[in-house]
C-alpha cells in the first residue's frame, strides 16, 4: 500500500516493492550483517525502495511519511560500516543514488555543487578535468556518496593537510522531517549564530535527508614526493609525527604502521621489529622540497632511520584495495577495523591497552594498528582485529566482544571512541564516553526538536532507550 501511494505521487518508475529489489537494501557494508547473511539468517526488508530524481521528489516522500507517520531510512551508496542502515517492513528506504549530477563547478571561487547521491570518485574526476581536486580521499571513495560523507562525518587519507569533510564542506541542502527544504551555508565564513551545517554533519540520516552539497575545492598540486621512515616502536613514531605537525609542516599523508602490520602489508620492507612511517608530500614545488628537508632533519634528530620511499609510493597505488567480508568469512575469519583518536599524551596508552584488550578475546589471531590522521593536538589510530573460531556460529559474539573491549579500553585511556566512520548501531551504546550523559541528553533534545515524530532513521545513532 505504501509503495502504491508513493508511486502515484512521484511516478511508478521511482518506487519499487519488488521482493528482489527490497532484499538488496537489507544492510550496507557492516561486517556483522554480512556474517548474519552468510550464516543464512533472515533479515527484514523495507516496505519499498524509493529513488527520488530531485529535491522535489524527496520533499514529496518526506511529507507523505510525516503525514502517515511512516519512518524513512536514507541510503547513499550503501558503503557504511557501522550499522546505520537496518530497514524494517513498515519503513520507506529512500535511495539517493539517482540524484547523482554535478550541478556546478565554480573555478573562480573554487566551489563544487553536486547532488547528494553522486559517487565520490565521479565528483573528484569531474573537477580533476579542470585541474582541481576536492582533496577528500576516503578509502571508500569509489563506492561512497558525497551525501554519505556528510552524514557520517567522513575523513579522507589526505586529511592532515586538507582537513576532514567538515573542513571542506561549504554548504548543505537538506529536507527536514516535516518536508521543508533548508540550505545551510552561504559565505566563506559566518557568525550568524551557530553553524547549522553541523545538524547534518554526522547525523547519519536522523535529522534530515541531504539533497545537495557544495564543497570548497583546491587546485591540483604542482609536485608530489614520498618519504618513509623506520622507528623502533609506536611511541617513538608518535613523537616524530607530533614534532612534524607541531613545527607546522603539513604532509597531507602521515601513516604509521606497527610491526605486525608492516609484516602483513609491507613484507618487502620489514626490518627487524620496527614500525614504519609513510609520508606523502605535495603542493608547490618549493614548499615540498623545504618540507622534505625539514622532515629529514626532524627524523634524524629523533633517531629514526630512512626507509625506501617506494613503500609510500606503493601504498598510493593499492591503498583502496581491501578484501570483501565474504572472502574473509570463507577463510573462517571475522574481522573489522576500529578508528579512534586521542591526544599525544594519551595515544601511547590507547595503542598498548587496545591491542592488549583485543588479544584477550577468544580466538583472536590478529590485533594491530596504524595511524592515519594527524592533528596538532593528537592523532588517530586504526585498529584491525581478526578472530578465527572453530565454530562459525560464535563469530558474531567474537566480533561484538572485540568492539566492546577496544572501545572500552580507548575510553578508559581517555580517547575518543569514533574518529570518522560515524556511530550507527555499532557505537551508539558507547556514545556517552564521548558526549557524556548531558551531551547525550542535548542530542536527544535536538532530535526531538527537529524530528518530533521520530520518523528519520529510528534506532540509529542514539541508544535505543533514548531513541524511542
Amino acid at each position: 500500500m505504501i509503495a502504491a501511494q508513493l508511486a502515484e505521487l512521484i511516478g511508478v518508475e521511482q518506487v519499487s516493492g519488488d521482493t528482489e529489489v527490497v532484499a538488496a537494501y537489507r544492510f550496507d557494508r557492516w561486517c556483522l550483517k554480512h556474517w548474519q547473511d552468510w550464516q543464512g539468517e533472515a533479515m527484514e526488508t523495507p516496505a519499498c525502495v524509493v529513488r527520488p530524481r530531485d529535491a522535489a521528489d524527496v520533499r514529496t516522500v518526506v511529507r507523505f511519511a510525516a503525514e502517515h507517520n511512516v519512518s524513512i531510512v536514507p541510503w547513499g551508496l550503501g558503503s557504511g560500516v557501522c550499522g546505520g542502515v537496518e530497514p524494517q517492513p513498515d519503513q520507506i528506504l529512500i535511495d539517493m543514488s539517482a540524484m547523482n549530477q554535478v550541478l556546478s563547478i565554480d573555478e573562480d571561487n573554487l566551489l563544487l555543487t553536486v547532488e547528494a547521491g553522486i559517487n565520490g570518485l565521479v565528483a573528484e574526476e569531474a573537477v580533476a578535468e579542470r585541474g582541481l581536486t576536492i582533496g577528500h580521499w576516503p578509502q571508500s571513495i569509489g563506492i561512497s556518496s558525497v551525501g554519505g560523507w556528510i552524514s557520517t562525518r567522513a575523513s579522507g587519507q589526505f586529511s592532515t593537510a586538507y582537513g576532514n569533510i567538515e573542513d571542506i564542506v561549504y554548504a548543505v541542502e537538506m529536507v527536514l522531517p516535516d518536508g521543508e527544504l533548508v540550505r545551510l551555508g552561504k559565505a566563506p565564513r559566518a557568525a550568524a549564530g551557530p553553524d547549522l551545517r553541523h545538524l547534518a554533519l554526522g547525523a547519519e540520516g536522523t535529522h534530515g535527508v541531504v539533497t545537495s552539497v557544495t564543497l570548497s575545492l583546491r587546485r591540483q598540486p604542482e609536485m608530489r614526493r614520498f618519504s618513509a621512515w623506520y622507528c623502533a616502536d609506536m611511541a617513538s613514531g608518535f613523537r616524530a609525527q607530533r614534532e612534524v605537525v607541531q613545527q607546522d609542516w603539513r604532509p597531507p599523508v602521515m601513516r604509521q604502521y606497527d610491526a605486525s602490520e608492516v609484516a602483513r602489508l609491507f613484507p618487502d620492507y620489514v626490518q627487524d621489529e620496527r614500525c614504519l612511517i609513510l609520508l606523502v608530500h605535495e603542493g608547490p614545488a618549493s614548499r615540498v622540497d623545504a618540507e622534505i628537508l625539514a622532515v629529514e632533519s626532524i627524523m634524524a634528530k629523533l633517531g629514526l632511520n630512512p626507509a625506501d620511499a617506494a613503500a609510500a609510493e606503493g601504498w598510493m597505488g593499492h591503498r583502496n584495495n581491501v578484501p570483501e567480508w565474504g572472502d574473509l568469512l570463507e577463510q573462517g575469519l571475522i574481522a573489522d577495523t576500529i578508528e579512534v583518536s586521542g591526544t599525544w599524551s594519551q595515544i601511547d596508552a590507547i595503542y598498548d591497552d587496545v591491542v592488549a584488550a583485543l588479544k584477550t578475546v577468544p580466538d583472536c589471531v590478529n590485533a594491530s594498528a596504524h595511524s592515519s590522521h594527524v592533528y596538532r593536538s593528537g592523532i588517530n589510530l586504526y585498529f584491525t582485529f581478526a578472530c578465527m573460531p572453530e565454530d562459525a556460529s560464535v563469530m558474531g559474539h567474537r566480533y561484538l566482544e572485540s568492539w566492546d573491549r577496544a572501545l572500552t579500553a580507548t575510553a578508559e585511556a581517555g580517547g575518543g571512541i569514533a574518529h570518522h566512520h560515524g556511530s550507527g548501531r555499532l557505537r551508539r551504546d558507547y556514545l556517552h564516553h564521548d558526549l557524556g550523559e548531558n551531551g547525550l541528553a542535548l542530542l536527544r533534545k535536538l532530535k526531538q526538536a527537529i524530528d518530533p515524530q521520530g520518523i528519520l532513521n529510528p534506532g540509529n545513532l542514539l541508544p535505543l532507550a533514548d531513541a524511542d
